[in-house]
């Protein structure tokens, strides 16, 4: 059988695969999710956002099968970091088969021709995009990819339940390869990080002047200098993979794996507050460079992406230099997510009325809508989701008097329905099985009253040291709680 027949047949199952998962899914796919909102503004950001998000929603019949752009518009193509980002608001707006489809192609097409990279980018005909790739030895990539990637799967898992995201060959396959032979293949161990030759597993011979030669295996997102060693964002990228997978490890039984892969990890976290931090500045260093010298620019951004720092004072010195400073729509779209959640709901909601602008320069790039649906949904709405417990826990970050309600919100292979306001929280169950609601408020635990009947609240911090205390309710199919607080 020859190479390229054996790719077509493979092409074609997997496409056949994640159609028939499509047909499974079709209740989860509706884009029926609505959002209400006393702050008519807060309201109409929705509604321009999921609009323009469900625009970029690819041709179902294109030669890939479903998909999304998730690149410059003009490539008709999907990126792995984009996609990392867009996938859980492009789950909540319905698009299940196409998140199903793209993930697939991408740990399916892991090689180690590639040195165990995958491809950066693909496009609606199902191959390579040539503004990225030219073949195995020339082509463009970002090394925070593969690691980016298990932490997407893992947080898809999350959210859907769904465990082929954890457990499907072809991603376990990815998942072992890149926390092996790809950390090894481009040197790195916590060790190397700051050693490692600029230009690893190039083409020979070497041109610096074709950027598919200098840029394959980048070791940072921020692209704007060359000759880069090293960067905070990889730092954080492979952490936060590694803890990813030694939980999908957990759920596999592997628990000594699983101890091995969080050491592993939490190596990288000591390296990274002991090494890039700048007592002068208050703010980490973002790169490394060929030359032997930190520097500074682009990267802060996924710190808190990557859930990688936990010292407060830290954190909140990282989030006032971001909210200082002027940055790309791609870095923008990430930050009312993280703001709402890091305790900034006033600025996340200025970010999410910025975003949402048709006036705002490049408003047109998808991540932004994609970036203003989770600023909302997972932000604002403070919905965060966990398939191990089947749980959803929730937490108001727009303290403003404001109501808002989300309806019809794909969770866990159902639906919930949520509304907030200054003084208590209703969910609704609208699926066949029992969803464990954690009902969350800021301030200092008062007693919350579930149904008329008075709860015991748990008090808790967040990371940043902010008071929160809640209640656990189980909720029944097509059940509708009220959680108030005095």
């Amino acid at each position: 059988m020859t190479k390229d027949l054996s790719k077509r047949i493979r092409d074609g199952l997997i496409l056949f695969f994640v159609l028939l998962c499509g047909l499974v899914q079709a209740e989860a796919q509706s884009t029926s999710i609505e959002f209400r909102s006393s702050d008519t503004a807060l309201q109409n950001a929705f509604y321009r956002a999921k609009k323009m998000a469900l625009s970029y929603r690819g041709n179902p019949s294109d030669p890939v099968g479903p998909w999304y752009e998730a690149a410059l518009p003009s490539r008709n193509a999907f990126c792995i970091r984009d996609v990392s980002h867009q996938c859980i608001p492009a789950e909540v707006l319905g698009m299940s088969a196409e998140n199903s489809n793209i993930f697939t192609r991408f740990v399916s097409n892991i090689s180690e021709s590639k040195d165990w990279c995958t491809y950066w980018e693909m496009n609606r005909d199902g191959r390579p995009a040539p503004e990225d790739y030219r073949n195995d030895r020339e082509f463009w990539y970002n090394l925070n990819a593969n690691f980016e990637l298990i932490h997407a799967c893992w947080r898809m898992y999350l959210w859907t339940g769904d465990t082929r995201y954890i457990t499907a060959p072809a991603f376990k396959n990815f998942f072992d390869l890149t926390a092996t032979r790809y950390l090894e293949r481009w040197k790195l161990q916590v060790d190397s990080l700051l050693t490692r030759p600029v230009y690893l597993n190039a083409p020979v011979p070497f041109n610096n002047t074709d950027y598919f030669h200098r840029c394959r295996g980048l070791p940072s997102y921020y692209e704007a200098i060359h000759n880069v060693k090293m960067g905070i964002d990889l730092v954080a990228a492979i952490y936060r993979g590694l803890m990813s997978y030694a939980e999908m490890n957990v759920l596999w039984k592997q628990e000594q794996r699983a101890v091995l892969f969080r050491q592993k990890a939490e190596a990288y976290r000591k390296q990274l507050e002991a090494a890039w931090w700048n007592d002068t500045t208050s703010r980490y260093h973002t790169y490394y460079s060929g030359q032997g010298g930190f520097g500074s620019g682009e990267g802060e951004t996924y710190l808190l992406w990557y859930n990688a720092l936990t010292d407060s004072s830290r954190i909140r010195h990282t989030i006032q230099h971001l909210l200082r400073s002027k940055w790309n729509v791609e870095n923008r779209s990430y930050l009312p997510y993280q703001l709402a959640r890091y305790g900034y709901g006033a600025q996340a909601y200025q970010n999410i009325l910025f975003l949402s602008n048709p006036a705002t320069e490049r408003h047109d790039y998808p991540e932004v809508s994609f970036g203003v649906v989770e600023g909302l949904v997972q932000g604002i709405m403070g919905v965060s989701v966990d398939a191990r417990r089947h749980s959803v826990a929730t937490l108001y970050n727009r303290p403003s008097g404001d109501t808002c309600e989300l309806r019809d919100l794909p969770v866990l292979s159902s639906r919930i329905g949520i509304r907030h306001w200054n003084k208590g929280s209703t969910f609704v169950n609208e699926g066949p099985s029992v969803i464990h609601w954690r009902a969350c408020f800021h301030g200092t635990g008062r007693p919350i009253r579930v149904n008329g009947k008075n709860k015991k609240a748990v008090q808790q911090t967040t990371v940043t040291g902010q008071p929160f205390f809640y209640t656990d309710i189980a909720v029944a199919p097509r059940e509708k709680v009220t959680a108030v607080i005095f």
